[in-house]
């Protein structure tokens, strides 16, 4: 660790209750519907659905050029809160979905906390990626409320 994180959130207000918003946001198989350039997969066994200790690894691109960024689940508490540890050569640092009451609903909240490298220099870069970083969860999140609310997602359905 670099001793420095770079720390971005989106929060969005949905129509939909906590249940039903945190039932897409941790289905695997819908995840490339709602993150942007992003696709999901388990590293191990067959799981929809990941739990604490499950292996995961998201590919995220644009064209077929991407980063493959590898996580292991550290906390599963539906309907509230998942949180990944980025394991990759890509990205270190957390990420964090919570799911809450809201005034429509449903408030969900995507946060990353990346470590950056480079020192100073990375710093700096960060001020730069963001602001591009927090559109990227923002219109993310704006898919993912999308999918719930029209009933599109999740695309597993629930055991």
């Amino acid at each position: 660790m670099t001793g420095h994180r770079g720390k971005v959130h989106a929060t969005l207000d949905v129509k939909a209750s906590v249940e039903q918003v945190f039932a897409a946001m941790v289905d695997l198989p819908s995840q490339d519907r709602w993150m942007l350039g992003t696709r999901l997969f388990a590293l191990e066994g067959e799981v929809d659905v990941p739990e604490v200790g499950s292996r995961i690894a998201a590919l995220t691109g644009i064209a077929g050029i991407g980063v493959l960024d590898t996580m292991t689940v550290t906390v599963f508490d539906p309907p509230h809160r998942w949180e990944t540890v980025h394991t990759g050569n890509a990205f270190k640092g957390i990420g964090i979905f919570s799911v809450e009451p809201g005034p429509l609903g449903a408030r969900v909240t995507w946060a990353e906390e990346v470590d950056l490298p480079l020192g100073a220099l990375g710093r700096f870069g960060w001020n730069f990626a963001k602001p591009l970083v927090r559109w990227g969860l923002s219109e993310s999140l704006r898919r993912l409320a999308r999918g719930v609310v029209e009933g599109s997602l999740p695309v597993t359905v629930a055991r």
